[in-house]
């Protein structure tokens, strides 16, 4: 066909170089239309954020916090009631770090101090995305927490403690989450009311003692707000709302009533276990009326005062089922 090979290697050369231009036109469309789909694909979704006021102002939060410290027992009861683990907790007041009830779920978690005396470096050290603590305990180093993360504080440690649990998961993130614990607990009580029915109107008497004092607790406490909230009757001395008051010998005809539940600190040194005992060998103490009737009950002072969180509030259910019902 082509007599002149120079004129049919040309014709080639052309042909060739035709088809690779128009391939590498695709290609690049290709590549450019691809690229277009990654950058649509992974553009950084902006993060959300949300605000929480609290004790010490409004915190403002990026996105769901994984890494938290707790720096109070009843805080550290509810982060693991909605199924968050903290990298950082202050430790238990009673047993080995943590309180019996949650020791199998705080492997793992640092010990960041005590209530009282938190150790900034620790917490710092675990680079946390959220700090929860409380006024009445860490006031003084508010400042140099939310130097370190984004800090929320409740007010107090007083009072009905399922306002800080409220506040608590507003600060997660995980209200849903919290409003459940809170609805079942709340669906747990108003059975065991049905259950209790006249058993509510028995006065139940509430008392601590410790290696200092000993005390006779009102319905501004822990377990005083359990009681109120399921109904119970209260002895007259009781039947405030207070914290507590603290009691001498003179004053052991107030802790009488028709049930009495009492609990002591023991830190391990006996002390308490030693006011306990002289207590309750004391002849004012053996003439009260619960006292002949057989109805004074020791339970765990973590589960009824200390540890003070929603886990604790259902092993306190447990106790009145027990005893009371019978279960």
């Amino acid at each position: 066909m082509f007599k002149n090979k120079k004129i049919f290697t040309l014709f080639l050369l052309s042909i060739i170089t035709s088809l690779l231009l128009a391939a590498c036109g695709n290609n690049s469309g290709n590549n450019n239309a691809s690229k277009d789909n990654e950058g649509n694909g992974d553009a950084p979704k902006e993060e959300t954020s949300y605000t929480v006021e609290h004790a010490m102002g409004t915190t403002e939060i990026k996105g769901t916090p994984e890494k938290v410290v707790i720096l109070t027992n009843e805080g550290t009861e509810a982060l693991l009631a909605m199924g968050v683990k903290p990298v950082g907790a202050v430790q238990s007041w009673l047993g080995d770090t943590w309180y019996d009830h949650i020791k199998s779920d705080m492997e793992g978690v640092e010990v960041v101090g005590t209530e009282s005396a938190v150790n900034l470096e620790a917490i710092a050290a675990l680079k946390p995305d959220l700090i929860i603590g409380n006024k009445l305990r860490q006031e003084d180093v508010y400042e140099q927490l939310n130097a370190i993360a984004p800090t929320v504080f409740a007010e107090t440690l007083k009072g009905d403690w399922k306002e800080n649990f409220a506040l608590y998961s507003k600060a997660l993130n995980k209200e849903e989450e919290g409003k459940k614990v809170m609805d079942d607990f709340d669906s747990r009580v108003a059975s065991m009311k049905e259950e209790l029915g006249d058993k509510l109107e028995q006065e139940v008497s509430v008392i601590r003692f410790t290696a200092g004092n000993v005390r006779i607790y009102q319905k501004d406490s822990f377990s005083g707000i359990i009681l109120d909230q399921l109904g119970f009757a209260r002895p007259e001395s009781q039947n405030v709302d207070s914290f507590m008051v603290e009691a001498t010998k003179e004053t052991i005809p107030l802790m009488d009533g028709d049930i009495m539940f009492h609990f002591s600190y023991e830190t391990g040194d006996g002390e308490a276990t030693k006011v306990k005992d002289e207590w309750l060998k004391d002849p004012l103490f053996q003439n009260l009326e619960v006292v002949k009737a057989g109805n004074v009950h020791e339970v765990s002072d973590a589960v009824w005062n200390t540890a003070g969180g929603v886990l604790a509030a259902n092993l306190m259910l447990d106790d009145i089922e027990k005893i009371i019902l019978e279960k």
